[in-house]
């Protein structure tokens, strides 16, 4: 009943998005032009403050988009913003792809139907922790190529693609002055970083390629981003962790930052990096404190690398990036479904709050100073003191004409920092006394009361994970019970295996003297390349080492990234580098004895300069030393490839692995390989394939596979590549017992994770899943126990938040309300918290208190005053919800007196709230 019920659930989900789909007309605003002066865009006539979310479209499935652009929308941006990926869009020259996680152009209209702007960053190149910076390998073999220079292959090339996707932007009437969403373009990507390197050909290269892409027509403005020399009609823009002391190269044009860290990518075998809200919302205050008028987030959602996307060398498949929304994204569609109650409907929730909350909030404080911002060509500067400062924004309007005529209105709004990382600072502005907390900003939209502080989260925090070692809360039971709803299970007690063959495992081979570059081979078709040999020992060899109690060593001057070194057909050792040397004691016997050497890469290249020359697998010399007549160079014996091309001119196939190629990770291709039954005995073994079948969890939450108890290697379910895995653990140094916000933020700060596998869950969007008898394959390079592979659900499993007195109103009656000639028209100025369970109900409140309650989310305790009346601050949509009341969504709690907490009254009173969400309705 239950299975019929889902696979019902199902097909409404996949209607209602075709629906969607269908609806998305092609005209999503009235057409309008988009031009710019010194402080900003100007849209449609008007000048604009922007908040853009970055949101990677391959990065995601299609079926998660429209979730991902709403969530942006409602966390206050206005505009989306993407890369292009070229070798995802033409991975052969001149065959073409936008289709899945390519759509670019249903992407495109899926923001415009949201009523948002498009900001699309063709390059080509990326960068972006993507393979090889977004280049195409193919692109290496055009003849005479030199990448991003003068050169003329290059820029054929180039120009080329660009050419292509400004015209799919124009044939689908997705540019600004045909009614779409398109606002804005960008050439190149971050070439400042490496113009220097090219010398007067990389400024001849730029210019040209501002000239290409303004001369396309494209009819809105193009940018550069940290391009310092970009010529006169095109913007240069920052990128970074700050920019707000940023200056484009001429008064003529706006500041824009195109991308505002707010976190940072990660590496196997690294710890991961984690930028605090607090800190991130400072540098968004004081870039537009300090004239600042469009910000990216990069990322706003990180997704994931799927298939062998990653750059590097050494990115881990998830791109989280410490985004607002998580790499899970969410299908919300499916929360509304209401004609089936009774279907299990659990734990959706996949915001990374408090940031996305947080930064929601300085959204909104910014939106209500645009009058004034876009009003004013450049503020007034005062100083407040040793360290802080403040921005002022006034514009006087024409008292005579009345308030409702456009334009005339008296516009104040007043950003006040105090930049010292250690003192709280006591500020006087404009006859009233401020507290500005270190490191921080306040924003007074109308220049006279706080609507926001940098550093005072009132929004709420999601724990997705709780450590079992919790302490204790007034309901004990209520946690150790969400504690066990993560316990995941085995996804299957029956599994069959395969040995993927060590070294030559087809006839279709070619021999050559020497050593041949492993991108030149494989073409990435592959992470993986076979160089076989064949070397003959005599008696005496044998005898001399024996003698001497030592061992010959194989020793490789330079490789990337893995190489797995197989003497005899046994693992004798591996190394992992970017171009290091590996020496690796080996044994041999008397006789003919095979080496052969499994070369990897783990992502190729994504940034720097003369990406076309690097090329994997192995330079200088490979030698044997330690023998009795002395060393041997084995670069200069025949090796063998496994790999076959037909023709001269075409590419090598056979390439990699011998699973890779008969596919036996498809649904089509799997019974090709000869499986036999797992048992425990050899689950240790390398190279091996391993295959099960397992039912996906009822629900819509976000699912991973945990694959801690495996090596190294990639997976499949359905056919669809998840990615790598690999359970490198990181160094046991590096990460902090706390997290202190203030100062400038850099990704060794913050870290955690420090001594454990860097990832060990990797995220399979339910769109690639089916109720039952989903096809998992596993390719394990090192040893690993399937048997040990389980299943998560990614939910939000508590939330909680603490707010005091000094805390301020929320920013919806600033909305709701607004201010009119420079006054708040907002009587009540009570703090409140707000706690909300995405899609979901609470089950119950495990610690509520009302007085000065201490410690943070699930180390909470009573101070000492507390109310004995505190749950009756708290109310659930509306309503009065009484201690442990479950049913209801969102829940509000506000600082008033009548709560019973008189007897603190010379004490600042505060309320925290400790609350476990859930849904279970039947």
């Amino acid at each position: 009943m239950k299975k019929a019920l889902i696979s019902q659930q199902w097909r409404l989900l996949f209607l209602l998005l075709s629906m969607a789909e269908f609806g998305v007309g092609k005209l999503f605003f009235e057409p309008y032009n988009v031009t710019y002066d010194h402080r900003s865009l100007i849209i449609a006539g008007r000048r604009r403050m922007l908040i853009s979310a970055g949101i990677h479209y391959p990065r995601a499935t299609p079926q998660m988009w429209p979730d991902l652009i709403a969530k942006a929308k409602e966390g206050g941006a206005e505009v989306i913003e993407t890369y292009t990926f070229w070798n995802g869009h033409e991975p052969v020259r001149g065959e073409y792809n936008f289709e899945g996680r390519f759509d670019l152009v249903k992407f495109a209209k899926l923001v415009g139907s949201n009523g948002l702007y498009f900001f699309l960053r063709i390059g080509p190149y990326v960068c972006a922790e993507w393979n090889f910076g977004g280049f195409p390998v193919w692109l290496r073999d055009v003849p005479g190529i030199e990448f991003r220079t003068d050169n003329a292959p290059f820029k054929e090339e180039m120009q080329r693609f660009v050419t292509k996707i400004v015209n799919l932007m124009r044939e689908e009437s997705l540019f600004s002055w045909q009614g779409g969403p398109l606002i804005l373009l960008q050439i190149e990507n971050e070439y400042g970083d490496v113009e220097s390197s090219y010398g007067k050909k990389g400024r001849d290269y730029i210019n040209w390629a501002a000239n290409m892409a303004v001369g396309l027509g494209a009819g809105v403005p193009w940018v550069m981003c940290k391009q310092t020399d970009a010529p006169e009609f095109i913007i240069d823009t920052c990128n970074g962790y700050y920019c707000d002391g940023f200056k484009p190269n001429s008064n003529k044009k706006p500041v824009f930052w195109t991308e505002d860290w707010d976190g940072w990518y990660t590496k196997w075998g690294g710890s991961v990096p984690h930028r605090p809200v607090q800190d991130l919302a400072f540098a968004v205050a004081r870039f537009f404190q300090r004239g600042g008028s469009l910000q990216n987030y990069y990322m706003y959602f990180g997704g994931t690398n799927f298939g062998r996307s990653a750059g590097g060398p050494f990115y881990i498949t998830s791109y989280d990036y410490d985004a607002p929304v998580d790499e899970y994204g969410k299908l919300s569609s499916l929360v509304y479904l209401r004609p089936f109650e009774h279907v299990k409907l659990v734990h959706i929730g996949l915001l990374s709050q408090p940031k996305w909350g947080h930064l929601k909030d300085l959204h909104a404080a910014i939106k209500l100073c645009e009058p004034a911002l876009v009003a004013v060509d450049s503020p007034q500067y005062v100083k407040l003191g040793h360290m802080q400062e403040a921005h002022v924004y006034h514009k006087r309007g024409n008292r005579r004409r009345a308030i409702s005529e456009s334009g005339d209105e008296d516009r104040c709004s007043a950003f006040l920092a105090n930049i010292d990382q250690h003192n709280v600072a006591l500020v006087h502005f404009q006859g009233h006394m401020y507290t500005l907390p270190p490191w921080s900003v306040s924003i007074l939209p109308d220049c006279h009361n706080v609507a926001y502080n940098t550093a005072k989260i009132g929004a709420q925090t999601s724990l997705k994970e709780l450590e079992p070692n919790a302490p204790p809360f007034s309901n004990t039971q209520v946690v150790q019970n969400l504690l066990h709803q993560d316990g995941a299970s085995y996804i299957s007690e029956n599994w069959e295996t395969v040995n993927e063959p060590v070294g030559i495992w087809s006839d279709n081979n070619f021999t050559v003297k020497g050593i041949l570059d492993h991108l030149n081979v494989t073409k990435d078709s592959s992470d993986f390349l076979w160089y076989f040999t064949r070397i003959y020992f005599s008696g005496e060899d044998v005898s001399f080492w024996k003698k001497n109690g030592v061992h010959p060593a194989l020793t490789i001057d330079s490789m990337r990234d893995v190489v797995h070194i197989y003497i005899n057909g046994r693992l004798a050792g591996s190394g992992v580098g970017h171009w290091v040397q590996v020496v690796q004691p080996v044994e041999f016997l008397e006789g003919y004895n095979d080496v052969a050497l499994l070369s990897l890469t783990v992502g190729l290249q994504n940034y720097g300069a003369f990406l076309e020359k690097d090329g994997g697998g192995f330079r200088g010399q490979i030698k044997l030393t330690g023998l009795k007549e002395g060393d041997i160079d084995l670069s200069n014996l025949s090796w063998t490839y496994q790999a076959h091309s037909p023709s001269f001119y075409l590419m090598y196939i056979l390439v990699g692995l011998k699973g890779e190629m008969q596919k036996i990770y498809t649904l089509d291709g799997h019974e090709k390989a000869a499986w036999v039954d797992l048992t425990t005995d050899g689950i240790k073994d390398p190279l091996r394939w391993y295959k099960t079948y397992f039912d996906a969890s009822y629900g819509l939450d976000p699912v991973a596979l945990d694959f801690r108890s495996m090596g190294k290697g990639q997976a499949w379910v359905n056919g669809h590549h998840i990615g790598r895995f690999w359970t490198l653990p990181s160094s046991q140094d590096g990460c902090q017992r706390s997290c202190d916000y203030r100062g400038k933020y850099d990704s060794s700060k913050c870290a955690t994770n420090c001594g454990k596998p860097t990832q060990v869950r990797y995220h399979v969007p339910r769109s690639w899943l089916q109720e039952s008898n989903n096809l998992l394959v596993v390719f394990e390079e090192t040893g690993g126990n399937p048997f040990e592979i389980s299943l998560t659900s990614h939910f939000t499993q508590i939330i909680c938040a603490s707010i005091s007195e000094s805390h301020y109103p929320p920013l919806s009656r600033w909305l709701t309300h607004g201010s009119v000639g420079g006054q708040i028209l907002i009587n009540d100025t009570t703090p409140e918290m707000h706690l909300h369970c995405e899609g979901e109900h609470v089950i119950s409140i495990v610690f509520a208190s009302y007085g000065t309650p201490k410690g943070s989310c699930q180390k909470f305790s009573r101070g000492s005053c507390h109310a004995p009346r505190s749950p009756d601050v708290v109310s659930g949509d509306n309503q009065f919800v009484p201690l442990i009341t479950p049913g209801y969504q969102a829940l509000t709690a506000r600082i008033r007196a009548e709560a019973g907490v008189d007897h603190c009254v010379f004490v600042s009173r505060s309320v925290s709230s400790f609350i476990g969400g859930a849904l279970l309705v039947f």
